[in-house]
């Protein structure tokens, strides 16, 4: 692995943990603000990130082909 391909994979890294964390508090917002729709909103939270973390895990990957 290149210097730049350790750079990209740390912004991945980054850019997946700012995701999650985002992905977190507005569902932890939504469900204080409706208490009744929490399953609905837990189930799109581990939806959305799961699909964050699969992009991260991609972009991490391709910057051992680059």
């Amino acid at each position: 692995m290149t210097g730049m391909g350790v750079v990209g994979a740390g912004l991945a890294v980054i850019g997946v943990g700012l995701g999650i964390g985002k992905i977190g508090g507005s569902a932890m917002e939504g469900i204080a603000r409706q208490p009744e729709a929490t399953d609905k909103i837990q189930t799109a939270m581990i939806i959305a990130a799961a699909l964050v973390e699969g992009v991260g895990l991609f972009a991490i990957a391709s910057t051992f082909w680059a």
